[in-house]
């Protein structure tokens, strides 16, 4: 049973742990744990797995009074579910959906992990990692937050294998024609995650601008649903929509890995894992906002590897950022540097590393009573 719930970012490295194991055990009978709340609920039946709810609350804000009770009352819940299913592992992904199936496999004395994603750890996973077996990390950087930190192993993030098998350049062809982009122009592809960032936009608009009478660069955008409208007007007004292509969503995101020469994208674990693996030089806008400032310390190791450039969410304007770009672009040989920086620090068998564990633990576990 993997518990994978509330944002895609816990979300799609279970189901890319799912596919793993399915790799390595064909058979394998595999259950998600989620809630109500969540994306869960509409992505993880679509891949064709089940999925069972938990009446689970946030860890902050107005739930912070019910949360000891709410996690009790839950974790009761997936103990039922997890003896239903004759469960032999339990699996974290991390979010307020995993503490439950973790506290639940505690209690049914069932074999359980918990996978972090990110190089600062959250609350879910740091409170439910004293009750569980093992503890799997995407960044070394967690490793001393944690409880027993030193047991824990490092794996990376697990992806699905149409990014991990992805060869962009030998796909770019076909990703420009399927996205509307000219074949011979330097593709900057800015992101800001799946619902957009405004600041990201905004340097998009003003990019846009900047090149307007030229025909060697251009912006793919994928600006975000809310903000695609107000984006497309101000383009129009500045010109900018002559080297603009803005779009609210991609149903293929490898497309615009693929199409891109460089991105500039928020630094969320999965992004950054995924642009390491791809080998996409990417410069890294981190969420001023995020919680102790993790995703500047996501993207850290990438950046000291060589593989990519940090600049603050201030900074990211077309004034500021421009000048990078005409610079890269006038630099194949950097890019190429990058690109294999990027690689050399990746890790593409993060799924099946992570896969190979919690086979181990369903192996020797018992089933609960």
């Amino acid at each position: 049973m993997i518990a994978a719930g509330g944002t895609g970012g816990h979300i799609y490295p279970g189901l890319a742990l799912a596919s793993a194991i399915r790799r390595q055990r064909p058979n394998a009978a595999i259950t998600f744990v989620g809630t109500k709340r969540g994306l869960e609920q509409r992505i993880v039946p679509a891949e064709g797995y089940p999925l069972a709810l938990v009446g689970m609350v946030p860890f902050t804000g107005r739930y912070r009074a019910i949360f000891p009770a709410a996690l009790l009352r839950a974790g009761v819940q997936a103990n039922r579910v997890l003896r239903h299913e004759q469960a032999s592992v339990a699996v974290g992904m991390g979010g307020y959906a995993s503490a439950p199936l973790i506290l639940g496999a505690w209690m049914g004395r069932v074999p359980s992990l918990v996978h972090e994603s990110g190089a600062i750890p959250g609350k879910a996973n740091l409170l439910t990692a004293r009750l569980a077996t093992e503890i799997a990390l995407a960044y070394e950087e967690a490793r001393s937050a944690f409880p027993r930190g030193e047991r824990a192993r490092v794996v990376g993030m697990p992806l699905d294998e149409t990014k991990t098998t992805l060869d962009r350049h030998a796909r770019r062809p076909a990703a420009r024609r399927a996205l509307g982009l000219p074949a011979d122009a330097f593709v900057v592809f800015v992101t800001g995650g799946s619902q957009g960032a405004a600041s990201l936009n905004n340097a998009a608009v003003g990019l846009g601008a900047r090149w307007r009478e030229r025909d060697d660069l251009r912006v793919l955008l994928k600006a975000g649903a809310t903000h695609v409208e107000q984006v497309e007007k101000e383009l129009a007004a500045n010109g900018g929509a002559a080297a603009v292509r803005c779009v609210s969503y991609i149903e293929h995101i490898e497309d615009a890995y693929a199409a891109a020469d460089l991105a500039i994208s928020r630094a969320g674990a999965g992004s950054v894992a995924e642009v390491a693996v791809i080998g996409l030089p990417t410069i890294f806008v981190p969420y001023p906002f995020a919680t102790d400032d993790h995703q500047t310390i996501n993207a850290k190791g990438l950046v000291e590897a060589g593989g990519a450039l940090l600049v603050n969410d201030a900074d990211a304007t077309a004034d500021h950022l421009g000048p990078i770009i005409e610079r890269l672009a006038a630099d194949p040989d950097e890019l190429t540097r990058m690109e294999t920086a990027a690689r050399a620090v990746a890790r593409p068998r993060a799924a099946d590393d992570l896969a190979a564990m919690v086979l181990e633990l369903a192996g020797e576990g018992r089933v609960a009573a």
